[in-house]
């Protein structure tokens, strides 16, 4: 089109070296190959609108060169572009199996539970961050779940979630009681969580808030350990109820804890109840004018039969009450009793 419009104009006006757009807008988002065919087009243009004006020899040459070697430089810089998208894909595909390792969705079922989670991470083009929850069958036979808070937030906290989740899904099959398993996971974040945390740009104390439950697969019953993690909330009957026990642990990695052990709290949990755990992240959203999301208030004007419906309108609600995706890691967990197979 430039071509045809520069040979249909006046011979004062020269624009054949705009056919140089070409190869520089293809190089912006195409692939070398692509970008070396249309400046060889543009060349090819160049000649001829130079042909038809009859351009004298030293100019014709001095463009034809200066075109030849944009163009050049446009397949250059298409290639390294190509490249370093690529380079950048596989290591996005590297970092997501590394993070779903670590952090490995639980099952829809689970025993005579049906599960549901969602986890939004504060950080961009990452899978997890700072929080953690995760399920174990233990020998019992129950199920063993965990959720948790580590210190920090984002990408740099993934080593400490590390720790912990490795340490839970060891101890959650060899410890005979949840009190064993969180001595387990205290002794584990003791000695293992300084060599992982991100010292560098965090010198504080590392620890972990964690809530720990067990639920036996024939009791309508769980027992929960809560070391300093935020209160899960039991929906019974379409009733919520804030599980907010006087004898919290503290959080995994203080190295202290009372001399008789983690205290251990017990509650009923029937057919058709919710357990629905946390993490500080959810509570602490906040809307534009500074009010934090009340979860238990929106969670019992809720009406949804199934962990998976229940944690799609959280998910909304809380977008909505913030405005924006929230700034801190989010995890929640919904657990539900269903009857046991016959």
């Amino acid at each position: 089109m430039i071509s045809l419009v520069d040979m249909m104009s006046s011979t004062a006006v020269h624009l054949g070296p705009l056919v140089a757009l070409a190869p520089a807008l293809t190089a912006a988002f195409a692939g070398p190959r692509t970008t070396a065919f249309v400046g060889l087009v543009a060349i090819g243009a160049q000649e001829l609108v130079d042909g038809y004006n009859g351009e004298n020899m030293t100019n014709h040459v001095a463009q034809f060169a200066a075109l030849a070697g944009l163009c050049a430089a446009m397949v250059a810089t298409s290639y390294v572009r190509e490249r370093r998208t690529w380079q950048l894909t596989r290591l996005r595909s590297v970092a997501d199996a590394a993070q779903r390792c670590i952090l490995r969705p639980p099952p829809n079922r689970i025993g005579p539970l049906r599960l549901g989670w969602l986890y939004l991470a504060a950080e961009d083009e990452a899978r997890i961050g700072g929080d953690l929850f995760a399920t174990a069958r233990g020998s019992d036979p129950c199920t063993r779940v965990i959720m948790g808070d580590v210190r920090g937030k984002g990408v740099a906290a993934i080593g400490e979630v590390s720790v912990v989740l490795g340490a839970f899904r060891e101890g959650a099959h060899r410890c005979p009681t949840l009190r064993d398993l969180v001595a387990a996971l205290e002794d584990s974040v003791r000695r293992e969580v300084e060599e992982v945390a991100d010292v560098e740009s965090d010198l504080g104390e590392h620890f972990i808030t964690a809530l720990m439950l067990e639920i036996p697969d024939r009791n309508p019953s769980a027992d929960l350990i809560n070391c300093g993690h935020p209160p899960p909330l039991l929906i019974h009957e379409g009733h919520v109820r804030t599980l907010d026990f006087d004898h919290a642990s503290p959080p995994l990695g203080t190295g202290w804890q009372p001399v008789t052990g983690p205290h251990s709290d017990s509650i009923a949990f029937g057919p058709g109840d919710i357990l629905l755990l946390y993490t500080d992240g959810v509570i602490e959203a906040r809307s534009p004018s500074g009010e934090f999301y009340p979860l238990a208030q929106r969670v019992d004007s809720f009406s949804g039969s199934t962990p998976d419906a229940l944690l799609r309108k959280i998910q909304g609600d809380l977008i909505s009450h913030a405005g924006q995706e929230p700034a801190d890691d989010v995890a929640l967990l919904a657990i539900q009793r269903v009857p046991a197979r016959k």
